[in-house]
Order: C-alpha cells, then structure tokens, then sequence
C-alpha cells in the first residue's frame, strides 16, 4: 500500500467526547467546551491523534443535543462559537485533528427551517420535511404507515395548524429533513458542513447516514402482532436515492480533505455496506457497523436478559466488520462503546470489583490489535462500568430508557415482575451509563465539577478516576497507553494486517491471527474468570513465538489467567 493509499486517517485512534459529561470548567453542573479544553492534554497522553466531539449545537435537548436548532451556533451552557474555534485551534496546536458530529437526517422542531415549513401548508420551506396527509380507516384518523420509530411510537406527529402529518424517525420533536429537495440539501451543506468546515474542523461522524433516502414509504410486515407499530428499519434504511446524496456530500468534504465515518444501521448486506466505504465510489470513508455492539439484543433492544450471548457469536460479529476491506479499496472500523451503548465491561467483560481491571485490560488489548481506524469513548480508557441495578429510575435520564421503562409500564399494568425485567434490561443495556459524568478525582462530585453534576457520578470513582490512574502503572489506563504504543509501533500488522479467527467454537477463549505480508501476530484472550489452558494452534507451535505482552504481571506457561491477554509475534 502506497502512502497515497494511506490518509492520515486510516492509522488514527479517535476519542470520542460527550460534552455534557465530560469535564465543567464552570461550576453550573454541566460538561462544556472550555472543560474539553483543559483536558486536550491528557487525551494526548492517552496516545490517541483525533478528537470527536458529539453535538455541541443548540439545541432544546430532548435528545442529548441530536435534535438540533441551529447548526451554526453553540448550545449555551456549552459556550460559544469562540469557544468552539478555540478548541478547534487548541486541538490543531497539540497536533492533534477534530471531528464534529454531522446530523442532518433531521433537526429540531424549534429549528427556523421547520417552524417556516409547519406554518402552512403554501409556505417555501413546506416541502423541506416530509409532509403527508391522513390515511382514515373506517372513518379513524391514521397515520401515513405502520413504521415503528426509534424511540417506540409510530414516527408520525399529527399537526393540527395544517391538518397533516410529519415524519420523525425519532422522537416527535426531531422532524425528518426532506432529502429529495434539491433546495434542501444546499442548504444543509452550507449551514451545516462548511459552515464548520472553513472554521477549521477535519471531518465528520455522520449521524444516521443511510436514512436520508426513505424509499417508497410503504407499510413495514407484521413482525410484532401486539403491537399497531411494526420494525421498518429495513425499509427508512439504504433507500433507492443514497449513492446520489452521498456521493454529492462527498464532493463538498473532498474540497476540504474532510473525512467522514457514517453510522451504518440496519445493513445486513456487506456488499451494500462495501459501496458505502469503497474509495472508488467517492461516498464515505468508513462506517460504524453494529454487529458487535448488537450482540445480546432482543428484537426490541430491551426485550432481552444480560449476557444473551456466547463468545461464538462475539467471534463471528467482529469477523464480520474485520473482514469488510479485505482485498478491497473500503476501509473498517473498531469500537465496543460510543454514547449509545452500555459500557463494553459490563457487556463483554466483568465488571466485579475483582475482575474490573483484568477484563479491561483484556479488551483494550483485543481492540488495540483489531484492523481499521480504532474509536475510543470517554471514560472507557479507565475503564468505566455500568452503574448499579440499585439506582431508580429517575437515574435513567434517556428518552429511550424511560420510553421503554413507561411502556412496559403501560403494557403490563404496572406487573412488577415485567417491570424489574425490564430494569434488568437497561442496567444491562441502557445509553445512560455511557453518559455519567467523567470521573476525574477522588474528591467531591468526582472532580467533574463544583456544583451538583446534572446526571450523579458512579458510585465507584474512588478507586476508577482518571487521577489515580495516572500514576498507577498497573491501571486500565497505563494499559491503553501501552497497547496504543504497540499498535502505532507495529502499525502494519494491526492497523492494516488481515485478520484471522483461529477457533470460532471455543467458548471461553478468543484466539486470533493477524498477518500483514511475512510477518504475523497471535492474540490469545481469556473471556473468563477462571484459569484456561493455553492452547496454541498447531500451525504456530513450532514456529518461533516472542511473547510481545501480556495483560498480566505473572504469565504461567501453560495456563492463562482470569481474563489475561496475550499477544505473540510468530
């Protein structure tokens, strides 16, 4: 591969930032950007080269900032458009690169293009939102279709100004922009994409990118008969016009040597998701595909008990992404968390005071060796876990878990029984536990702020704060910097070697290869909490191993510990 072939992203590590968590310079209880600021030197130190920072637009928060007003100013408790261009040049002083997060699939209800477009039905901007009339059915109002939203529902809002209906594939309060509008998308390029972009920021994590193109609209099959709202993911999703809207919003990054990483739902084809990231097709760079995170869920996400899952299914699901640009001009990705998940120790590790520290350890040595651009969020290089079962709900500060948590409520008749499953469920599986405050110390409010943080801080930041494991050379965090090193050191082999399951049955031990032309690597991992044979393929064992680390202090020779790593140069 020639350098050409290899723009800077391609070898970036990424750390993911949500601002209202991350760190308050200013006392009011809420993450903002010059907290952000004050802390570009330790993401530094971590050994990660780009920033992503999660919607800092305005915005009426109903969706944690994903329902925005105006693209081109700062959400007030966050700081101002100054602040945000300092942060951009504060990034770029530690050499470091920053992306925004794009979302333009739709906008806020209170954003001026939608309060025009609601005010009748002849006003110009009518048509930039996706308008239809009633359907009555044996005289009762319906809505246009049957499709279920993201957030439970029908993605349809009657509006009693204009006698029709709107389309929200989220929450009602986040109206879907009429992509089919020429007019439409100029303006979101502009408003939305340059905007940012002449003021300095390197490229984009493109919200919901492959629901723009909704297709004919008709009614989802039945897959949940209880329910007059069905599962139409497969329908709003990779419609008939996104090449086309793609490759135009290509030609306005391509001006600015932008890069784009889309989130890719509901695509099982990998040929459809090939297109999306083929260099050749001058669409995205790469994607985010959710057949990891996925794992465990039920067909309704929260229909599920924890740990719904054997480490098989694990092993194939990330074969599934490793493999996507293999002989081919696409480009992948790897990440386990982001603020839309639980935290990967409690889903894929341990989160036991005992097993906390080794299974983190263990993860960050499994992502630090998988192939594509690696994506870290906040607080997972410490390794933060889920808060506890005990908390109440009025804890659960997501729409989508006290959606859930209402309906269930609603569904049983308040059943006890349903409802402990059901907080079973979002202890296991929630959004929340990524969006507790950033542990920094020890001391009050775990050093996040001075006042009253907005959403209550883990009850563990005494011994998981990112101070104390500054200076500890055996914490999670020590770990991550080291694995990042290795992974930089040997960037061939990791960031660009083809990867290889070793033995997709074996339910307690995750063995996989990496090679890139003659040189090759071996990475063992123990996915429980107790001792496991150390079992080397038959290829290997008469090769020359150099064992290059290990996540534990005392490697046995034939025996690997509770949730140790290991990674071998053949």
């Amino acid at each position: 591969m020639t350098i050409a072939e290899r723009p800077w992203w391609k070898d970036s590590v990424v750390y993911q930032i949500y601002p209202a968590s991350f760190k308050d310079s200013n006392g009011d209880g809420v993450g903002d950007l010059q907290g952000i600021i004050s802390e570009l030197d330790y993401i530094r130190s971590i050994g990660v080269d780009v920033i992503w920072v999660c919607p800092m637009y305005d915005s009426p928060q109903v969706d944690m900032g994903y329902d925005i007003s105006d693209y081109e100013n700062v959400y007030p408790p966050y700081g101002t458009v100054q602040d945000m261009e300092r942060l951009i040049a504060e990034t770029h002083a530690r050499g470091m690169r920053i992306l925004l997060d794009l979302v333009v699939n739709h906008t806020s209800d209170q954003h001026k293009w939608f309060l025009e477009s609601r005010s009748s039905k002849t006003n110009p901007k009518r048509d930039w939102y996706i308008w239809r009339p009633a359907r009555y059915i044996n005289g009762e109002r319906k809505p246009p279709n049957n499709w279920l939203g993201n957030f439970g529902g029908s993605v349809w809002q009657w509006d009693e100004h204009t006698q029709e209906y709107y389309l929200h594939l989220f929450c009602p309060e986040q109206p879907d922009l009429n992509w089919e509008n020429p007019e439409t998308r100029q303006a979101i390029y502009k408003s939305a994409m340059e905007f940012w972009l002449q003021r300095g920021v390197d490229g984009f994590r493109v919200d919901t990118v492959n629901m723009y193109s909704k297709g004919d609209m008709a009614d989802a099959p039945i897959t949940d008969p209880r329910s007059e709202w069905q599962f139409a993911g497969l329908q709003y999703c990779n419609g008939p016009r996104m090449d086309e809207y793609l490759m135009e919003m290509n030609e306005i990054l391509a001006k600015y040597n932008a890069m784009t990483v889309g989130e890719c739902p509901n695509t099982p084809d990998m040929a459809r998701v090939l297109k999306y990231v083929s260099a050749r097709e001058k669409q995205l760079n790469m994607v985010f595909q959710f057949d990891v995170v996925d794992i465990g869920q039920g067909p309704y996400k929260f229909q599920t008990t924890p740990k719904n899952y054997s480490l098989p299914d694990l092993k194939r699901a990330i074969e599934r992404t490793q493999v996507l640009h293999r002989g081919n001009d696409g480009w992948t990705t790897a990440f386990l968390e982001n603020h839309d998940q639980s935290r990967s120790i409690s889903r894929f590790g341990n989160d036991s005071p005992e097993h906390r520290v080794a299974s983190g350890k263990m993860l960050a040595m499994m992502m630090a060796a998988l192939s594509g651009t690696l994506f870290i969020y906040q607080g997972q290089e410490m390794g933060m876990v889920n808060f506890p079962l005990e908390w109440g709900m009025s804890e659960y500060k997501d729409v989508d878990s006290s959606n859930y948590y209402k309906m269930v409520a609603g569904r049983s008749g308040n059943d006890p029984e349903e409802l402990m499953a059901a907080k079973v469920s979002l202890q296991h599986l929630a959004r929340d536990h990524a969006r507790v405050p950033v542990p920094w110390t020890a001391g009050e409010n775990a050093g996040f702020s001075t006042a009253k943080p907005w959403m209550r801080p883990n009850d563990d930041y005494a011994v998981c704060n990112a101070k104390q494991q500054q200076t500890d050379k055996n914490s999670v965090l020590a770990f991550w910097k080291r694995m990042l090193k290795l992974r930089q050191q040997y960037g061939d082999l990791f960031v660009h070697g083809d990867f290889d399951v070793v033995d997709v049955e074996n339910k307690d031990v995750f063995t996989f290869s990496k090679t890139w032309q003659n040189r090759k690597a071996l990475v063992v991992l123990n996915f429980t909490e107790k001792e496991r044979e150390l079992a080397l393929p038959a290829e290997v064992r008469s090769q020359k191993m150099q064992l290059l680390v290990s996540s534990v202090d005392h490697v046995k020779q034939t025996q690997l510990s509770a949730y140790e790593g290991r990674v071998y140069l053949i």
